[in-house]
């Protein structure tokens, strides 16, 4: 074992559990009404707590779990980190305890079913938030994590490349959200008046919390500090920098003024992009990926969900679901050995065939993420509701599902 890489590893932990609690919570939590803002911050707060111990009673051993025939889903053997101990794995990580490798990646199955959060804001019931966040981690992002990197998983297999979890996390987490918000239906006058962020700055605040906590995200994906995770920081920050500057100049040139949402906005947006690619393509490049992402979902957040008319409350889909496409299939063009010699060559580097793997993910994973969604959907809406009372809903999830106000106001 390496005690450097041990270090960076635990480091990069407690980095990724910061993109949580705070920084999503707030960068959400600031984009809503200011009657939501609570119910906004107790879903992030709460899916640690659940997914944590879901995480180690029996995700882990599902994701990264020895496999139970087809690449599939990884089996019950190490339920309750029964042979997880402080040994390192060297299916997954030779230099550090096989314990550090799995709480590192018990912040990934935190965060996905929060970015979710974005889609369904200010209209679901805190009891259906629940079951659904536990049914999806178990039948999407557990299965979808051993598929392409755990042992055996049939994607990894085929050659995947998502260095940091550019499809497992964002595209999974994306495309269920779009299912989510069409399934849920608009917010109540929704098409009579723009709903407009409560507090812009807890916004700005949650997305620098959210780019610091991203180097533990990506670079920590190297799971040792060296130079592959130098490679993977300098992407990640290039790419987020890039993409946060295309989107204020093109917003500048559509509407006149650059705003400070639409900055963040596209820093997210360029972070999201160059996960699945920081540890495989080079700074340059990164750059590229980071351009195209902001001008991608700009037209997805302005345009396609302005003529679609779907409510995708805080734009989960059109920022991670169409960032993380993005990203899958830059990585299939921009791929190189000379940056990671466990990858591969991408189709620009004369290798057509990673990109049509990649291309193949982005077609069987958001398949299977929609498919899934609306079944666990039809299911807890049948148990519980997952929709809350029209009434319940314009006095504010705060109130009726937290039974508290995040304002007081003294007379």
């Amino acid at each position: 074992m390496n005690t450097g890489d041990t270090a960076w590893v635990l480091i990069s932990s407690a980095l990724i559990l910061g993109m949580t609690i705070p920084g999503l919570a707030f960068f959400y939590g600031g984009l809503v009404r200011r009657k939501n803002v609570l119910s906004i911050l107790m879903q992030c707060f709460i899916i640690v707590c659940v997914i944590s111990l879901q995480w180690f009673l029996f995700g882990y051993s599902l994701a990264f779990g020895p496999d139970t025939g087809w690449g599939i889903i990884g089996s019950l053997k190490w339920a309750g980190l029964n042979f997880v101990g402080g040994q390192p794995n060297a299916d997954y990580a030779a230099t550090i305890p096989h314990q550090a490798f799995m709480i590192f990646q018990a912040m990934f199955a935190i965060i996905t079913p929060a970015l979710i959060i974005g889609a369904f804001a200010e209209r679901m019931k805190f009891s259906a938030f629940l079951i659904f966040t536990i049914l999806w981690a178990t039948l999407v992002y557990d299965p979808l994590a051993h598929w392409v990197w755990g042992t055996g998983g049939w994607l990894r297999n085929l050659g995947a490349l998502d260095f940091a979890g550019g499809i497992v996390v964002h595209v999974s987490s994306g495309i269920s959200a779009l299912t989510l918000a069409i399934l849920l239906g608009k917010r109540c006058g929704y098409d009579l008046q723009p709903f407009r962020p409560h507090n812009l700055p807890f916004t700005v605040l949650g997305a620098a919390l959210l780019w610091f906590g991203w180097f533990g995200f990506n670079a920590g994906s190297a799971l040792g500090a060296n130079e592959l995770a130098v490679n993977a920081f300098i992407t990640t920050h290039i790419a987020a920098a890039t993409a946060g500057l295309t989107w204020a100049l093109i917003e500048w040139r559509h509407h006149g003024a650059p705003t400070v949402l639409g900055a963040v906005t596209g820093a997210v947006a360029g972070l999201v992009a160059i996960t699945p690619a920081c540890g495989f393509v080079n700074p340059m490049n990164a750059i590229f990926i980071g351009i195209l992402v902001a001008l991608f979902c700009y037209i997805a957040v302005v345009l396609i969900k302005t003529r679609l008319g779907y409510d995708d409350s805080l734009d989960a889909f059109g920022v991670h679901g169409v960032g993380g496409i993005w990203g899958t299939l830059a990585t299939g063009l921009f791929a190189e050995k000379a940056v990671n010699a466990a990858g591969a060559d991408g189709l620009l580097f004369g290798n057509s065939r990673q990109f049509f793997v990649q291309l193949l993910l982005i077609v069987v994973v958001p398949l299977f993420a929609a498919g899934m969604t609306w079944i666990i959907f039809k299911a807890v809406d049948d148990l519980v509701g997952m929709r809350v009372e029209k009434q319940d809903e314009i006095v504010g999830l705060d109130l009726t599902q937290q039974s508290e106000s995040a304002y007081t106001v003294i007379e």
